[in-house]
């Protein structure tokens, strides 16, 4: 059968009716420019009119009389004066079309000469990445457009890049982490140095979304957080991080502040942590910080391996169990620790067996704080005595289930040295100062999806805990209140935070221990007065320091550690 054409209204009504709307647009558009003048009158004298209402009604009653006679005044005069009412009305035009033009300045569309000169040479720099000779029709090629691969961008006052968005094409390889990191390198540099940059791969989509992240606060002093038991403040993040806000204080003010926090306890998946860093990047900051924070529900003993006496201001404190900066003391302290781990698994085990609660002196939590335990390691080894770390094994292993926490701080060049329990069961990590991709990968177990910068402040770096994302963190200031070089206002902030003094249970001080009385002067006093006060155990001898019957004492008895154990309480006996 033979097909039948189509009427010619069908085959020809599409053309019609497209040239029926040009046309009707092409009227509109001259209307619109002929009628513009009127248009234009018009909209000011409804501006004018609703001015001059607004005017009346902001007018009080009992003056709206005084005004409708000198209105009414006006008018007259101007009714009165040759050719009045003509200037009057043109006088109206003229204001009605001053008020009714179009104030909004038309926006420049697009950047400006240098930021597409930036956009440009970024997109001429990316072509030996994203392009290959097999490509029939390539996204980027050598004069090329960059228009179609960056579909948004954001500039700062300064003409850098704040925000880009960039397609590339599918064969690139985006799930390998080194053309990845090749990527982000060149960003990183044609962007701009000497800030931080995230980048969001989305590999679905091909697209790579690049922002230029805000330095981190570093005004944030120590103070008591709003956590709960077993909650530790690490330090603090970006607001699109987290989810958890804490409310700080700044004098008078409050501002609420992204937080990383890290949880220990039984039921912590990550129950140790380990902190490493360059030199003078905070980790004693840290450490002293996480002992502030403990020292609220827990107990405490601290290992200095430095030497410096970076925590003499928790020596004698309540809940401080020991601070010990020799080996004799570090291995006493260690060697009670882990039999303590042991004691604390063995009640808790036969209090379950009995069906009774935990005993209470497992419940309090121990932290065991190791700043640069590697110190010890070469004294160790030419003394012939055993390793600390050794000692640390117990605790570490079985730590979660007897509330002990260990936290261990080791500088870059010396991480070789600690043990592989240590590695094997610190599963938090936060690394801190400036550090390379390969060094933030070794420690963290993956690279953070920003940029490391080279100049950093104090205290500033990175925290992965366990398995979950890298995250940028500044920890809070917690300076040594001992030193010189600490301002008065951090002093005073770690010294609010300080718990009191301890005293012996038949009322004398301890050899080295103030009253109130004398550590509010001590406090008051410059801060060169209080340093330099302990001894080296080495120069005490061996038959003055009982550590082996001190730590068996304080096994049987389930307490901590004899203060008469430290270092300072055996100088002042030998002296």
């Amino acid at each position: 059968m033979a097909r039948r054409p189509l009427p010619r209204i069908l085959s020809t009504g599409s053309a019609q009716i497209a040239r029926s709307r040009e046309l009707a647009r092409t009227a509109a558009d001259s209307a619109t420019d002929v009628l513009h003048p009127l248009i234009t009158i018009t909209r000011g004298l409804r501006r004018l009119a609703s001015a001059g209402w607004r005017r009346w009604t902001d007018t009080p009653k009992d003056k709206r009389g005084p005004l409708l006679f000198l209105v009414a005044s006006v008018i007259l005069v101007v009714a009165l004066v040759p050719y009045g009412p003509l200037l009057a009305v043109i006088t109206l035009m003229a204001a009605a079309a001053w008020q009714g033009r179009d104030r909004g300045q038309a926006e420049q569309e697009g950047p400006d000469e240098s930021q597409t000169q930036r956009l440009q040479s970024l997109y001429e720099a990316l072509v030996p990445y994203f392009s290959t000779a097999e490509d029939p029709a390539p996204l980027y090629a050598h004069g090329g457009d960059w228009e179609k691969v960056f579909p948004a961008y954001e500039f700062d006052e300064t003409g850098r890049t704040t925000h880009l968005v960039i397609r590339y094409p599918a064969y690139f390889t985006d799930g390998e982490a080194e053309s990845r990191a090749r990527i982000e390198q060149l960003l990183h540099a044609k962007s701009g140095r000497g800030r931080e940059y995230r980048f969001a791969w989305d590999e679905e989509g091909n697209h790579l979304t690049v922002t230029a992240l805000p330095p981190l606060p570093t005004d944030i002093a120590a103070q008591r957080f709003v956590t709960a038991p077993g909650e530790t403040v690490l330090g603090f993040t970006d607001p699109s991080e987290v989810q958890r806000r804490l409310p700080l204080a700044y004098g008078e003010q409050q501002r609420d502040v992204p937080p990383v926090v890290w949880r220990t306890g039984i039921r912590s998946t990550e129950p140790h942590l380990l902190v490493v860093g360059q030199p003078g990047s905070g980790t004693s900051t840290l450490l002293r910080s996480i002992a502030l924070q403990a020292l609220r529900y827990g107990d405490v003993v601290i290992v200095e391996g430095g030497g410096t006496g970076e925590y003499a201001c928790l020596t004698g404190r309540d809940g401080v169990l020991a601070v010990e900066c020799g080996l004799a003391g570090a291995l006493a302290s260690l060697e009670w620790a882990a039999t303590e781990t042991e004691r604390r698994l063995i009640a808790a085990n036969r209090a379950r067996q009995a069906g009774d609660p935990p005993p209470d002196d497992t419940r309090r939590p121990l932290w065991l704080l190791l700043d640069r335990p590697s110190a010890f390691t070469h004294i160790a080894l030419a003394d012939g005595r055993e390793e600390p770390q050794s000692l640390l094994q117990v605790p570490l292993r079985h730590g979660r289930a007897a509330n002990v926490t260990v936290v261990v701080a080791e500088q870059f060049d010396t991480t070789d040295t600690l043990s592989d329990a240590v590695h094997r069961h610190t599963r938090a990590r936060v690394v801190l100062g400036p550090a390379t991709g390969r060094q933030l990968e070794a420690v963290l177990g993956m690279r953070p999806p920003t940029t490391p910068v080279t100049h950093v402040p104090p205290g500033r770096g990175y925290a992965r805990l366990g398995t979950g994302p890298v995250h940028r963190l500044q920890v809070p200031s917690a300076p040594d209140p001992y030193d010189e070089a600490t301002s008065d206002t951090d002093r005073q902030a770690v010294l609010a935070l300080l718990p009191p003094r301890t005293t012996p249970a038949d009322g004398e001080n301890l050899p080295g221990v103030k009253t109130a009385a004398e550590e509010v002067a001590a406090e008051a006093a410059p801060a060169g007065a209080v340093t330099s006060k302990a001894v080296p155990v080495e120069t005490v001898p061996a038959e003055a320091v009982t550590t082996g019957a001190v730590a068996a004492e304080a096994v049987t008895t389930g307490a901590a550690p004899a203060k008469a154990a430290t270092t300072e309480a055996v100088a002042a006996e030998t002296s």
